[in-house]
């Protein structure tokens, strides 16, 4: 964790092992390059060498990328930014992370400020809406999201637990009960694709990232899973299925 250039290798070696299914979009957890270390460094305005790299990657092997999170400077601070790039390695979207981690000790917001737009990404495949980690528990945000339509809602994270819990085999099952019913319900409410790209593993010092990454169908099915390994998965979605069933029970016309 870390070493941003050690965990960028990584991830061409994950996108290449795969690069045979022609790929539609990569999604990337909160923080893929720094780790936590983030608030060491941050990169400029536009992601910097981070979002460079990643940018020669989407077109090296002719893939949407949803680049996790960038800890990036702006002109009035710095901001926690999901980066959406399209085949031609070009930024076609911008998410400044909008619900900071600032309860049960974490301070996110006395290194970070909180973006004020909610932001969906028009790719060749299918119209996404853009969340990052703790995000997750404010339900109106994904609400918001699928008001704009979106046929998937994708969700980098850096979900943490105490190493107490991670290390106590009924702790850790009850803390990924808890995040996949979490995950599974915020897909099934909004009917829309549910992708979520959470670190795993030794995070910072007392606490571990819960992984449990996941592809979660609109009607809540988990059709791959990474569980607690650091690994790429995959799966195939149909969007014309996103669309069925929001004409069944038009879940974006309701409050």
């Amino acid at each position: 964790m870390g070493e941003a250039d050690n965990n960028l290798v990584k991830v061409e070696n994950f996108i290449a092992e795969n690069a045979s299914k022609k790929l539609d979009l990569v999604v990337l957890p909160e923080f893929f390059a720094t780790g936590f270390d983030y608030a060491r460094d941050c990169e400029p305005e536009n992601g910097g060498k981070i979002i460079e790299f990643i940018s020669e990657l989407a077109k090296k092997y002719n893939t949407n990328i949803i680049a996790g999170t960038v800890l990036r400077r702006k002109s009035d601070g710095l901001y926690n930014t999901s980066f959406a790039l399209n085949r031609k390695g070009e930024v076609i979207a911008e998410y400044d992370k909008i619900h900071l981690f600032d309860y049960f000790g974490g301070s996110e917001g006395s290194v970070t400020k909180a973006g004020n737009k909610v932001v969906t990404v028009e790719f060749d495949f299918a119209k996404v809406g853009m969340a990052i980690c703790f995000d997750i528990r404010f339900p109106l945000h994904f609400n918001k999201l699928i008001k704009e339509n979106v046929d998937m809602i994708v969700v980098p994270t850096g979900w943490l637990i105490p190493n107490e819990i991670y290390n106590d085999e009924n702790s850790l099952k009850i803390a990924r009960d808890m995040w996949k019913s979490m995950c599974r319900t915020r897909a099934y409410d909004n009917m829309t694709y549910f992708v979520i790209s959470n670190l795993t593993q030794s995070a910072i010092s007392g606490f571990s990232g819960l992984g449990t990454s996941m592809v979660i169908t609109p009607t809540a099915e988990i059709i791959a899973e990474a569980h607690d390994k650091e690994c790429a998965i995959f799966a195939q979605i149909d969007t014309d299925i996103v669309k069925y069933l929001k004409q069944v029970f038009p879940v974006a016309e309701l409050d």
